[in-house]
């Protein structure tokens, strides 16, 4: 059976922020044109990386609020990753332990709601 960690508030704190910032970023993304700039409507040729042609329609391009918007999400994303990556908390995991834990805080919510746990 696999070790559990006890992570400090902060860091769980952290992680869902993380994780609320990186749904936001791909839901903004759906939304977005395919382009950041402006681009005229294209087609893929027959078979290049797919055997059916794929049409793509004109892009307005982004706008320069849309841009700010990705950039402040990422910007978001990269403190993050460095908050939860720098905590204090992984002085205190074994050096071979740290990728099972890393992966048990990524999942520490869903074992908080209850969601993701086998039946016993």
């Amino acid at each position: 059976m696999a070790k559990t960690y006890d992570f400090p508030g902060e860091l769980i704190a952290a992680q869902q922020e993380l994780n609320q910032v990186r749904a936001d970023l791909e839901a903004l993304y759906e939304r977005l044109p395919y382009s950041v700039e402006p681009m005229e409507a294209w087609q893929r040729p027959e078979g290049y990386w797919l055997a059916t042609s794929r049409a793509y329609p004109d892009s307005p391009g982004w706008s320069e609020q849309e841009q700010q918007q990705v950039a402040a999400l990422r910007e978001k994303e990269r403190d993050l990753t460095g908050v939860i990556l720098t905590h204090a908390f992984w002085s205190e995991v074994p050096g071979p332990e740290r990728p099972d834990a890393r992966s048990q805080l990524k999942h520490a919510l869903e074992r908080e709601d209850g969601e993701g746990q086998e039946a016993a």
